[in-house]
């Protein structure tokens, strides 16, 4: 039985992946840092983990690739899930090491940090020809305009943080001034409507496509824009089409999702996105799909091959979103809300694996 090791077992993604890699046949090791989580977490209490493993200190510190490095060295061979976007850049920067313990599907460093520069990303998709949001240089020639940093997650910025909306002059010369101490040069784009999607991409080795699923955000938290708390799978042949054209054009390899905003390209997020949980509730191969190209199989991409319509939600995430709608004037989207707790799944539960769930909620009320 091939292994695979989950890292970061703490995250909601991280549950998704080693059920789908336990139902798949594969055994899974599953991993955590001990200084980043000091109680058990959710993902260890899987039925389908074989093993877990505590690491020693943070995956922030300087040693933990030596600690991830002498824990996969202990097994045959095995793939390497990287779910915690610390972990993806410990390995990435040490590719070639690694590459002599574990099989793995993960970008250079530099083309990791191309994607998540929003500049970079918002060039390439001009010379492409996929729509953007314009961009300004000094003060918009309108309004209202979102001033981002070229990547937020290098300055430590929560999600919620990473961005700011200027409806007029004034506010936009206190917004970019503030944004200014995170980025001195940060991103000013037009302000675009539109329905929220993701187009989420698996490429191997050779950057060929090989899995894909998309989504369309329901509701999120904060309302004024922020991670989805709800969303609902769907397919779209041209999003994934631009998608992989915007991603291979960067030689990527891995998991991403690209983020649009209506028909515009708004950023990438090269690595496991936070709705990672629908390609579980969707019936989507994706994991498996990546264990085996990760392990050297050549896999060929096939068109839809999950489940279209599934609306799943964050519980606890979204009663949040939804009483945030209702103090920002939206009480639509709060009965909306209402109704899905009927029709849409929770993102963490499963018939045959409920104990991940347990333990997620009894972590949350122990932090709180």
């Amino acid at each position: 039985m091939n292994t695979v090791v989950v890292t970061d077992g703490r995250y909601r993604a991280s549950i998704a992946a080693v059920r789908m890699l336990g139902r798949g046949g594969y055994r899974v090791v599953a991993t955590q840092t001990r200084k980043d989580l000091s109680l058990e977490p959710p993902g260890f209490a899987s039925r389908y983990v074989a093993e877990s493993r505590w690491l020693e200190g943070s995956a922030d510190d300087p040693e933990y690739p030596d600690r991830l490095y002498a824990l996969l060295a202990e097994y045959d061979r095995p793939v390497l899930f990287c779910v915690g976007a610390a972990t993806l850049n410990a390995v990435s920067r040490q590719r070639e090491r690694f590459s002599q313990v574990c099989g793995f599907l993960i970008a250079p460093p530099e083309t990791l940090d191309a994607l998540n520069d929003k500049e970079a990303v918002h060039g390439r998709c001009e010379k492409l020809g996929i729509p953007v949001p314009a961009q300004y240089v000094g003060e918009p020639e309108d309004y209202p305009v979102v001033i981002k940093p070229h990547c937020g997650e290098k300055f430590g910025l929560k999600a919620k943080e990473r961005y700011a909306v200027a409806n007029n002059v004034q506010e936009y010369a206190a917004k970019l001034a503030a944004m200014s101490k995170y980025d001195p040069n940060p991103i000013v784009q037009q302000k675009v409507d539109g329905a929220g999607a993701g187009a989420s991409l698996l490429l191997d080795r050779d950057s060929r496509l090989i899995a894909a699923i998309c989504h369309r955000r329901i509701r999120e938290y904060p309302a004024a824009g922020g991670p989805s708390t709800c969303c609902e799978s769907f397919y779209d042949a041209k999003l994934i089409d631009q998608a992989y054209r915007l991603l291979s054009s960067f030689r990527f390899v891995g998991m991403a999702m690209v983020e649009f905003k209506g028909p515009y390209v708004l950023e990438v997020n090269p690595r496991v996105w936070g709705s990672f949980p629908m390609t579980e509730r969707a019936g989507s191969p994706f994991a498996c799909r990546y264990a085996q190209a990760a392990a050297g199989e050549r896999v060929e991409y096939v068109m839809q091959d999950y489940r279209v319509g599934v609306r799943m939600r964050f519980t606890l995430n979204d009663g949040a979103a939804m009483l945030d709608y209702l103090r920002h004037g939206r009480p639509g989207l709060f009965f909306q809300g209402a109704a899905d707790w009927f029709r849409a799944e929770e993102a963490l539960s499963a018939k045959d694996d409920p104990a991940p769930l347990r333990r997620y909620l009894r972590n949350m009320l122990l932090r709180r």
